[in-house]
């Protein structure tokens, strides 16, 4: 028993105060409200200040990311969790780009785009040889991989809607493959093909040549080959379109050494003309 400090008699013995309860969790929201799962894309790159970057500017951007160091540490984890697609360096210890790409085709066409400092053709047509998606130089605009990025995510759901529809249930009408002489293009599948040959593109190559393609003997300015290239107000200036018109012409002359359907007007821009 213990007394009161006024002397007034026995006081009560104290009780507890009671734990604080957490807030409730809300339910997650259903029907129209409901938040939507943000799509996974996987960071592999030995520079940490990169990995930092683009996380954060992936974040922002509503995507989820997990980061890795070099390509034996991410093997593992892309085949047992696969995201919805892997941004790679090339050079890294331990396991490169490029064997990291080998082992991930033998059991997985996960979407990989290549970001790396090496900026050679070479290395460019290897990696999309073996199954890239992409390829981004560094130093390289954030906006531009996110471009990159949104664009392959696209093109995958509509070739997965595709694929898992019944064929007597209707859905959204797929885009035709354009034709244009001795080409064929598959807008929905990102398949290139000339004279029956498969070319392989990078994204924003397939853009231009489809930008080209839809309109034959056109004469397409740089500018406008931009606006269709590389969307988000990303800026490039007019040497990067030629860059990128010297790989799309080197590409088809691997599989026919007399390709000539890419013209140049100078000082006006190009046109696509295959009869």
């Amino acid at each position: 028993m213990t007394t009161r400090p006024d002397g007034g008699g026995p006081a009560a013995n104290p009780r507890p105060e009671p734990a604080p309860r957490p807030d409730p969790v809300p339910p997650p929201p259903t029907g129209a409200g409901a938040a939507t799962t943000p799509q996974v894309i996987a960071l592999v790159d030995d520079d940490r200040n990169i990995l930092t970057t683009v996380s954060i500017a992936l974040q922002a951007e509503g995507f989820a990311t997990r980061v890795y160091y070099d390509g034996a540490a991410a093997l593992p984890a892309l085949i047992d969790n696969p995201p919805d697609l892997v941004v790679c360096d090339i050079k890294m210890p331990r396991m490169d780009g490029f064997d990291l790409l080998h082992r991930l085709r033998e059991k997985s066409d996960l979407p990989v785009i290549f970001l790396t400092s090496k900026d050679d053709e070479a290395d460019e047509a290897a990696g999309l040889a073996m199954g890239a998606d992409d390829y981004i130089a560094k130093p390289f605009s954030q906006r531009l991989l996110i471009a990159r990025i949104r664009a392959i995510l696209r093109r995958g759901e509509v070739a997965r809607r595709a694929a898992l529809r019944p064929p007597d249930e209707p859905g959204d009408a797929l885009p035709d493959v354009i034709r244009r002489g001795r080409l064929a293009m598959d807008p929905a599948r990102h398949q290139v093909e000339w004279a029956g040959q498969p070319v392989s593109l990078t994204v924003t190559e397939f853009l231009i040549l489809e930008a080209l393609a839809m309109r034959p003997g056109v004469v397409r300015s740089r500018s406008s080959l931009m606006d269709a290239a590389y969307q988000d107000d990303v800026f490039v200036d007019d040497r990067t379109i030629d860059s990128h018109i010297k790989r799309l012409r080197g590409k088809f002359r691997l599989v026919d050494g007399q390709f000539s359907a890419i013209e140049t007007l100078y000082g006006a821009g190009y046109s696509f003309t295959d009869p």
